[in-house]
């Protein structure tokens, strides 16, 4: 179908929709300052990273996002609300750059799940499976047109950076004995799930499912990251703790465009006129951050007391 423009939300992907990126929202003035500003961040983070400590780097990461984010919403999407959903996945590519970061400045990918990047991919592939050809999950501002789909292809290239670092450049360092949580079970659940109670804004089943099945594994793809950190007693280093954090985050925010847009979130009812949908996807975000719910608290704790660089202790029978 068309990809097209609805007043809601979410838009149905069958509704004729603007196309910004055509009609050159990517080249006006105000997206021209834009990305002059995100080059400015870029170019002041190179500047000034040079001999910084761990610390420095985590702020100058956080702020070149935040800039980034910023520039997006206000440029881009012209301050939309729906424009949430952009700075959702964000952050969750901010979330892969600080895991990267944690294994090129340390030289070691210990305390890094294999098996939980391999969810992410997976996550990832099938939330743009549907998103780079149709609407019914994208923003309706022009935010929706390139940048939601630009950035999950960036978070999905990271994803692939830490699988190579991981398996291949440092497999020394790689715990791989602890490593150890089965992910078949939930890649076929979340997917026998995803078909039973996909929503239909695609109005495309096959591919609502595997947006679905997008959202239930990328919420289940934190549990092999906290079995690792279980096995190795409860200590998270201080980037891949700030990792879990911005998925924290990407999360929360996701969850609440997609309770401001509830109303719209349409199935085809298996019994009488419930929608299972909107409550599928609801419960999906309340899991996920009920599953960072301690790891926050312990989060909060170590920056207010080390700072950007402190470690976080967690007690092992937190997380599993």
């Amino acid at each position: 179908p068309p990809r097209g423009e609805a007043p809601l939300p979410l838009s149905p992907s069958h509704v004729p929709r603007r196309r910004h990126f055509a009609a050159g929202a990517v080249t006006s003035p105000r997206t021209h300052r834009a990305a002059m500003s995100a080059g400015g961040l870029i170019g002041a983070a190179a500047a000034k990273s040079a001999g910084r400590g761990p610390q420095n780097q985590v702020a100058i990461a956080y702020a070149l996002f935040l800039g980034l984010a910023g520039a997006i919403f206000h440029f881009v999407a012209d301050g939309e609300f729906s424009a949430i959903v952009t700075m959702a996945v964000l952050f969750q590519c901010l979330a892969m750059l600080l895991l990267l970061l944690q294994a090129l400045s340390s030289g070691s990918v210990a305390g890094i799940s294999a098996r939980a990047l391999a969810l992410e991919a997976l996550a990832l592939c099938c939330r743009l499976s549907s998103t780079m050809w149709l609407d019914g999950y994208l923003p309706v501002d022009a935010s929706g047109d390139w940048v939601f789909q630009a950035t999950d292809i960036c978070t999905l290239l990271l994803v692939g950076a830490l699988m190579v670092q991981v398996l291949v450049v440092q497999r020394a360092s790689y715990e791989e004995e602890k490593d150890s949580f089965p992910i078949l079970p939930v890649v076929l659940g979340s997917f026998v799930l995803a078909a039973v109670l996909h929503a239909d804004l695609n109005s495309h089943p096959l591919f609502d499912a595997l947006w679905m099945a997008g959202l239930f594994v990328g919420v289940l793809a934190v549990i092999p990251q906290f079995w690792l950190v279980s096995k190795a007693g409860g200590r998270i280093e201080a980037l891949t703790s700030h990792f879990v954090a911005m998925m924290a985050v990407s999360r929360l925010l996701s969850g609440i465009f997609m309770w401001h847009v509830r109303e719209d979130l349409t199935c085809e009812p298996w019994v009488g006129s419930f929608n299972h949908a909107v409550w599928a996807i609801l419960g999906a975000h309340f899991l996920h951050l009920v599953l960072l719910g301690d790891f926050v608290y312990y989060y909060a704790k170590s920056v207010a007391t080390s700072g950007l660089a402190g470690r976080v202790e967690v007690s092992t029978l937190d997380i599993v």
